[in-house]
């Protein structure tokens, strides 16, 4: 005799497997090993999809005669009832199919297979399907009830893309849907709102290794139905990570438990009583105890077995500026407004160990100055009663610490040192991202572009991916090199911004706490490549060669000593380095470590600032210390499609009254305008700019016109249909084009002041001015009826640069003249003469300027179409020239 059978307390996922287990086993005999579910019984009284099952009662069974016993949706012992007492017969066979993990002492069978999803019921879908058994719309309907039941309708954490596509599987083949939501949707009934009241009264929370564990118990004399949909609603209503629901029943203890922690695995837990399930809802039935017994058993295992959630290191700023305690108040305000702190913890002179003695913080070092004691030394007046952290100080007790005694700032000690500080920010932040990784329903999709709501997440699925394979590649592989090397590295800049947005970039920067060098050189001794440092600053480029080119800089942070002047740079933490940086969108970094591999950092907003489409600045002097921000405002701006925020217009609308960019060098400004003129559409970002009233700050006559637009609208056009020729490129390429264009109103002594003010290059000025210069001649002469001649065409255009004779494309009229230029630089600027210098001579000509003469004239007789050949060209020289002319 064959049975399939399920655990205790059967749910529609125990349903769905059997039905289909039977599929697989038509010889089998369905049994349920113990009690069922409340909406299970109700499924078989009121649907007729339920005749798909007809299970034999197990009474009925001779257990002696059962020769193979199928399990579905359990392999627990402790679950199947009265089957376990058959278990370890030798003339049994034993197959089992189930979702949940295998635990130390579940029953092994001869058959097993045992997948991580979402259901049962989508394991023996996909089973079905390989072996090409097909479903009756009742049985469909069935199995669509396991799915929906087990993954909460789809929505619970633990659903796959696999559960999905079995529901849809079983779509096709019938199921019905408006029987799943007659029986998948309830509410609960009179009994268990009683038994919710109940459990949410005795509910109390207790830390276990820094995590939170909501316990509630119950007692009833009769046995109420569905606990676990009761437990749902009060993990709903109390909004608790973990909770462990236990609940005495007639002469049983039902134990239920909800995880949305990865430090609390459910399934591991329940084990310890007997019970199983999987990592974020298990469940068990314990004969002979007590609740409190009950209780006891998980919290002591809990206790046993927990971590710390997050620890002092992983939260801390580091590293962390301090004082010298013999220096004065009057210092210390200086450097609290220099590096932008509000505490300094107070150390020993180095020469006397550097220990931590106190803090100082800027009221008080302000107070002091206001009463007249600013040559006094910060010992004087510094807090000494410091509580401390050492880099494995538990987030409860550093909690704690800093509410219990209002301490806004504590440092973090190893060997007596300050290595660290955990501000009230990074306290906040810690204390955030566990209340939402508590809290987060299991429905809550895990976004892969922008997740709204969770501080930390892990975006290497998204790496592997977007990013090409050989870069993905080669970020994994150093992971490992800067574990390796006690060192935090991390991805950053517009590469991580890109990544989310779904834009190609390779432009790889690496940004280490740490010696950058160091681990620059490190990478090419274990990936071939080379290395070029830069040690005065601390970067370097790692060019592989695989042909990857690799930015890799020290973490820093940057002093500005006075409003628009170059920064004075200083090694510091990773969230200091982000914070330099000019846009949040740009401050998003992800760890490259083998434990931490992928793992998203966001102190400022930056992903949502994507999401929103919004340019932020960090902070409200961030275009006071660098005025070329506002220009990468506008072209970040106008490249992506987003809008400057109001804030951060206003106080670009501050510098522009503040004459700022007066203070900008030449160099600086050119560099963000030839940025701008690089993307793929300047003129919008240089009407952004004329907007903005930016333009005077290049010269005050220069504006934007309806004209001017139009213009810079034809260059890009130009531009484009010069690309397509696959020619050799300009010299200097299409900035110069535009900015020739952008410049062509003013009054060439303008453009000269324009040029002296950006520091234009001698050559450059040359291509801005020329085709200025020539432009009434040459497009009068292309613009003449008859057209000209295409040697006339060469005369007029052969002296002017390739950028100059696109600049001329974009604004000539009328079409003759385009087609002339168009024309040239297709084809008349590479005519040859037919002959050579060393025809001349060979025909007696003696070299000397007459040379250049004649090829002159050859080639505007070549591209006039005449002569023809070289034949013709040598007789049209001999007939001009003679065989001997000397010139």
């Amino acid at each position: 005799m064959e049975i399939i059978t399920s655990h205790t307390n059967a749910d529609f996922d125990s349903l769905a497997g059997m039905a289909a287990a039977q599929k697989l086993y038509p010889d089998a005999r369905i049994v349920f090993s113990g009690s069922q579910e409340r909406p299970l019984r109700d499924f078989f009284l009121r649907s007729p999809a339920a005749r798909a099952v007809l299970p034999a009662r197990l009474k009925d069974i001779d257990f002696s005669a059962v020769t193979r016993l199928v399990l579905v949706d359990t392999k627990s012992r402790n679950r199947i009832g009265r089957f376990a007492e058959m278990l370890g017969r030798p003339d049994l066979s034993v197959h089992i199919y189930d979702h949940h993990p295998f635990l130390e002492d579940d029953i092994r069978g001869e058959v097993e297979r045992v997948e991580p999803v979402g259901a049962t019921a989508t394991l023996m879908t996909e089973i079905l399907a390989e072996k090409g058994i097909g479903l009756t719309p009742d049985e469909a309907t069935i199995l669509m009830l396991g799915i929906y039941e087990e993954t909460g309708s789809l929505a619970f954490a633990s659903t796959t893309p696999r559960d999905l596509e079995a529901a849809a599987r079983l779509l096709r083949q019938g199921a019905d849907l408006n029987v799943v939501a007659d029986f998948i949707i309830h509410e609960l009934d009179a009994e268990q709102v009683d038994l919710l009241n109940d459990l949410l009264h005795s509910a109390r929370t207790t830390a276990v290794g820094g995590v939170p564990i909501l316990v509630a118990t119950a007692e009833r004399a009769h046995y109420v139905g569905d606990l676990a949909l009761v437990v749902h609603k009060l993990r709903d209503t109390v909004g608790a990570g973990v909770v462990i629901a236990i609940a005495q029943m007639e002469d049983r203890v039902y134990v239920v438990i909800r995880s949305r922690m990865p430090e609390v695995d459910a399934g591991t837990l329940a084990a310890v009583v007997g019970g199983g399930g999987h990592r974020s809802a298990a469940s068990a039935t314990v004969r002979d105890a007590t609740v409190s017994g009950v209780e006891t058993r998980l919290l002591d295992r809990l206790r046993a077995t927990a971590r710390p959630l997050i620890r002092a290191h992983q939260i801390m700023t580091a590293p962390v500026k301090t004082i010298e305690a013999h220096r004065t108040l009057a210092e210390a305000n200086d450097l609290m407004t220099r590096y932008g702190v509000n505490v300094f913890p107070v150390v020993e002179p180095a020469g006397n160990g550097g220990r931590l003695i106190g803090l100082i913080s800027r009221e008080t070092v302000q107070k002091s100055i206001f009463h007249a004691l600013g040559n006094e030394p910060v010992e004087t007046f510094m807090r000494t009663d410091v509580r401390t952290a050492s880099p494995d100080t538990p987030l409860s007790e550093i909690e704690e610490s800093m509410i219990e005694h209002n301490q806004r700032f504590m440092p973090v000690l190893e060997n007596g040192q300050v290595i660290g500080a955990i501000t009230r920010t990074d306290l906040l932040r810690a204390m955030h991202d566990f209340f939402l990784r508590a809290t987060t329903p299991e429905g809550l999709p895990v976004e892969e572009g922008f997740p709204s709501r969770a501080i930390r997440r892990n975006v290497a699925s998204l790496m592997a991916e977007r990013l090409p394979g050989p870069l993905f590649s080669f970020l994994r592989s150093i992971a490992g090199l800067a574990d390796r090397m006690g060192t935090q590295v991390y991805l950053v800049g517009g590469i991580v911004r890109d990544l989310f947005l779904g834009i190609e970039n390779l432009d790889a920067d690496l940004v280490v706490e740490g010696d950058g060098i160091a681990f620059a050189e490190a990478i090419v001794r274990e990936v071939p490549g080379r290395v070029r440092p830069h040690k005065p600053f601390g970067t370097a480029v790692v060019v592989l060669d695989s042909g990857l080119k690799i930015d890799v800089a020290s973490a820093r942070t940057e002093v500005y000593e006075t409003p628009a002047a170059l920064p004075t740079v200083e090694l510091s933490s990773i969230k200091k380095d982000l914070y330099r940086r000019d846009f949040t969108i740009n401050t998003l970094a992800i760890r490259l470590s083998e434990g931490e591999f992928g793992r998203l950092l966001d102190f400022f907003g930056g992903r949502r600032d994507l999401k929103e489409r919004t340019i932020r600045v960090l902070h409200d002097l961030s275009f006071v210390e660098d005025p070329t921000r506002v220009f990468r405002a506008i072209r970040f701006e106008q490249r992506f499609d987003f809008k400057i925020s109001r804030h951060t217009k206003r106080l670009i609308e501050t510098a522009v009254a503040m004459d700022l960019f007066h203070r900008l060098s030449g160099p600086r400004l050119f560099g963000e305008l030839w940025l701008i003129f690089e993307e793929a559409d300047p003129a919008k970002t240089v009407e952004r700019l004329g907007d903005l009233d930016l333009l005077r700050f290049i010269h005050p006559r220069l504006d934007v016109s309806a004209e001017k637009l139009r213009h810079l609208a034809r260059v890009k056009e130009a531009l484009a249909w010069y690309a397509l020729l696959f020619q050799e490129p300009p010299v200097r390429g299409a900035p110069m084009v535009y900015m020739t264009a952008l410049l062509d109103q003013l009054e060439e002594a303008d453009v000269l002041e324009v040029a002296a003010r950006l520091s234009i290059s001698p050559t450059d000025r040359g291509i801005i001015l020329l085709p200025r210069r020539t432009a009434p001649s040459v497009l009068r002469t292309l613009s003449r009826r008859p057209p000209p001649a295409p040697s006339a065409v060469y005369e007029a255009l052969s002296p002017i640069p390739i950028e100059g004779i696109l600049y001329l494309l974009a604004g000539a009229r009328p079409k003759s003249a385009q087609k002339a230029i168009s024309e040239f630089i297709t084809h008349g600027r590479f005519v040859r003469p037919p002959i050579s210098g060393d025809d001349l001579t060979t025909m007696g000509i003696a070299p000397g300027p007459i040379y250049r003469r004649i090829m002159a004239e050859l080639r505007a007789a070549a591209l006039d179409g005449k002569p023809k050949g070289r034949e013709e060209a040598i007789a049209w020289v001999k007939q001009k020239y003679g065989g001997s002319e000397n010139g």
